[in-house]
Parts: structure tokens; C-alpha cells; sequence
């Protein structure tokens, strides 16, 4: 019996999602239902930014609801298989992440689904505030044979490596349809993070399962192969997915309240759809770090809604323990914003001032108004995304107070973070690079 009134949050993110790759924000060649009738159902925001263009470090953000900056694991990008045995590298244990805090204040939680902040035995999902865990611990895991990014099948429950037959897109949203069955009207709410590895690479889909299979048993050929064809059939499974895990909320939620949030954790890569952006995963150019960002909880917040209201991914963190009404660690301040007041109407958009940096060709960003300032390796520009949101117009040389007021900020900010160690591994420019 429901004794508990607060919400039930459930936090979904996908990885690698163009924030095109949805048709409400974009996409043409195919559709995503599921995902739009969210949108229509709550907000769906313009200008929402990944905390980073790539995936460990966004995901020590939305766990932590600060700048990924500030501990060590957010340094590296991104967390590999090999550092696996580091005892540094990963979410410290009884850190107040954004479930150890929602479990505290009585919250049932779990994650399925990706976590890759740090491998056993050092650091996992179940010490780091999640009760129930099932899916990846590692970067990614093939679609049909489960191989991830260590030559290894990478499926787990709990703690324990299992072996399970299925389309793990599919495994991930079945396992949450009936995590929302189950809990939906139990004695506590739930907070479920529900963490695909779609579409992330190995792009494989059950059209062409044989092929598949052969190129997912070789670790060499994980980032190869795929097609436009390919990546629409895996964001339908992944929409209709999310279909089935949102009509289980909509049918077992009952009088108790639902907070959905729906994000990706940075922009997208080879067959995705970024426009009108430049840039992809690993860049800091929008391409890499705008990404579709929708907030649902009918009743509570606008419906119907398009906001160009700017957010970052701990922004969202900040929302949902807002939404949850939990309180965050005095010791560890957020550094994102709570954005409830905004969607529920209560208050006008506001301007935010966002940072980052990558150590990857010495990359640094700040977005501050209608403002960004880039510097990639040596070369500085200052464009005005109102005017030009595919960054080719650099008003550099036209503004230079703007210029050195933004590079000033970003200097003054940086030294509040850790500073980027020197012995960082080369980047994984041979993927990158290979993909385009």
C-alpha cells in the first residue's frame, strides 16, 4: 500500500543520440512515436548540453549533478578497459550521488542498463546507491553476443556476470516495463535509471543478426560496419522500447505521480543526425554537446511544450531531486541548476553560464547568453548562436572585449576544477577519426 505521495523518477538516457535523431527535434528518415508523444505530453528543451562530449564524463555530471571536473574519473576520456584495475578511477564509494541521496530519503532504486564509472571490484552501481542493477559495466556490449569493449561479455546482474539470450536494447526495456509493474504502487517510490547502450556502436539490428554476430565476436570490428538503414531499425527497437517501459507507467502508475526525464549523454556519432550542428562526439562544437533533452510529468509541468530555456545534464540531476523533494549534500554542492520552476511556469527562462574543456586538442568552451567561446588547440572563436548556430560566423576578431571576457571567465573557472593530469592516455583519435 502506497504510503509514500512523492513521485516515481525515472532518469532515461541513451548514448550517442544526434539531437536530431528524434523526429520531434528533426529527424526525417524515420519516426520515433514513443519519444515524440513524451514531448507533446511535457517539455521538450532546444538548447540542452551534455556536460561532455563524451560518455564517462557526462555520466559523473548526471551522477553527481556537478562538474565531472571536479573528480578524478571525470578527468579520462572516456574510462577504458584497460584502467580497469586503477582504484582512482571511478565513483567513490558513498559519494552522495544522485541515487545514494534519493535511496537515503527513502527512494527504491536501480539501474539498468550502462554504468561505466568504474569497474568491479573497486567501484560499481551497487556502491554507489543503486539496490538492483542489471546491464553493462563497461563502455558498451554487442547487441546479440554481449562482447564489450574488454574482448568479454559484458552482462550483469547485480554484481554477477550472467549469459542472456536476447537484443539487449530490447532485454534493457522489457527488464524496465516490468521493474514499473512491479514497483509502480509499492510502499516507497521508485527511482529508475534506465541507461541504454543504444545507439551506440556495434551498430547491429535484428535484420542483419548473421552479420552481426560475426563482427561483435571480434572486438577489432566493434566500431566498424553499420549503415543509415541499420541505425533507423535500432532507434525504432529503441523508441518502441521506451514505448513499452512509458504505457506500463501510464497504466500501473496509478493516483501515484511520475517523473520522467529523457536525455542523451553526448552528441551523436557516424549515422546520426546533428543538424543544423557542426561537430559530433568528441567535439566542442554543438554538434557534440547539443542533445535532445525531455521532461515529462503531466499535471505538473507545461505540456505541449518547446523551451529554449539552456540546460546541461546537471541540471537535470538538480530537477529530479527537486521533483523528489530530496535534498543534496551541503558538503557537495550542485553545481546544476534546478530547472522545476522554469517548467512549471513559476519563472521566465534565465541565462546560464556553462563551461568545458577536454583535453583532447586542448578544446575549451564557454556558452554564456546567446554567447559561445571555442578554442580548439591554438585557434580561438567567439560566435553568437542566435545569429549562427552552426558556428561558422567567428566574431573573434570583431569582438575582442567579448573574446577576452569569455577567455578570462574560463581561465577563472578552470582553476576551481582538478587540473587535467599530464600522463591522460593518447586519445582514441583512431576511432574517432576512422569513423568519418
Amino acid at each position: 500500500m502506497k504510503t509514500d505521495s512523492r513521485p516515481n523518477v525515472i532518469f532515461i538516457v541513451v548514448d550517442d543520440c544526434g539531437y536530431a535523431d528524434l523526429s520531434c527535434s528533426g529527424q526525417t528518415d524515420y519516426r520515433t512515436p514513443e519519444i515524440d508523444r513524451m514531448a507533446a505530453e511535457g517539455t521538450r528543451f532546444t538548447q540542452g548540453y551534455a556536460n561532455a562530449p563524451l560518455c564517462t564524463n557526462t555520466r559523473v555530471a548526471l551522477m553527481t549533478g556537478r562538474y565531472q571536473y571536479r573528480l578524478p574519473l571525470g578527468l579520462v576520456e572516456p574510462l577504458r578497459h584497460s584502467q580497469r584495475g586503477d582504484e582512482a578511477l571511478g565513483i567513490p564509494r558513498n559519494f552522495p550521488t544522485l541515487p545514494l541521496l534519493m535511496k537515503e530519503s527513502g527512494y527504491r532504486t536501480a539501474l539498468i542498463g550502462k554504468w561505466h564509472l568504474g569497474y568491479l571490484p573497486h567501484f560499481g552501481p551497487l556502491h554507489s546507491g543503486y539496490e538492483e542493477f542489471f546491464g553493462v559495466m563497461g563502455g558498451y556490449t554487442g547487441y546479440f553476443e554481449h562482447i564489450g569493449d574488454g574482448g568479454t561479455r559484458d552482462l550483469y546482474e547485480g554484481e554477477t556476470p550472467v549469459e542472456r539470450i536476447g537484443y539487449v536494447t530490447d532485454m534493457l526495456s522489457d527488464r524496465a516495463r516490468q521493474f514499473v509493474i512491479d514497483h509502480a504502487q509499492g510502499a516507497k517510490p521508485f527511482f529508475l535509471s534506465l541507461h541504454y547502450t543504444a545507439p551506440h556502436w556495434p551498430w547491429s539490428a535484428p535484420s542483419v543478426e548473421a552479420q552481426a554476430r560475426v563482427r561483435e565476436r571480434d572486438i577489432a570490428q566493434h566500431a566498424q560496419g553499420g549503415s543509415l538503414r541499420i541505425y533507423k531499425e535500432m532507434m525504432e527497437i529503441l523508441d518502441r522500447g521506451i514505448g513499452r517501459v512509458m504505457k506500463a507507467v501510464r497504466n500501473h502508475a496509478g493516483d501515484r505521480e511520475t517523473f520522467v526525464v529523457f536525455t542523451s549523454d553526448n552528441g551523436g556519432e557516424r549515422y546520426s543526425k546533428n543538424w543544423p550542428f557542426v561537430g559530433r562526439k568528441w567535439d566542442l562544437l554543438e554538434g557534440g554537446l547539443r542533445v535532445p533533452q525531455i521532461v515529462w510529468w503531466p499535471g505538473r509541468i507545461r505540456a505541449a511544450c518547446v523551451s529554449d530555456q539552456v540546460a546541461a545534464t546537471m541540471d537535470l540531476t538538480a530537477t529530479c531531486l527537486a521533483a523528489a523533494n530530496v535534498a543534496a549534500s551541503p558538503d557537495y554542492p550542485l553545481d546544476g541548476q534546478n530547472l522545476l520552476p522554469v517548467l512549471e511556469g513559476r519563472v521566465p527562462e534565465f541565462e546560464r553560464t556553462l563551461f568545458w574543456r577536454m583535453a583532447n586538442r586542448s578544446q575549451r568552451a564557454v556558452r554564456r547568453g546567446n554567447w559561445k567561446y571555442l578554442k580548439v588547440s591554438e585557434k580561438e572563436f567567439l560566435f553568437d548562436l542566435d545569429y549562427d548556430a552552426r558556428e561558422r560566423t567567428n566574431f573573434a576578431a570583431n569582438q575582442p572585449d567579448r573574446l577576452a571576457a569569455m577567455r578570462t571567465a574560463w581561465e577563472a573557472w578552470d582553476k576551481s576544477m582538478l587540473p587535467i593530469p599530464m600522463d591522460l592516455p593518447s586519445p582514441m583519435v583512431a576511432l574517432s577519426e576512422m569513423l568519418w
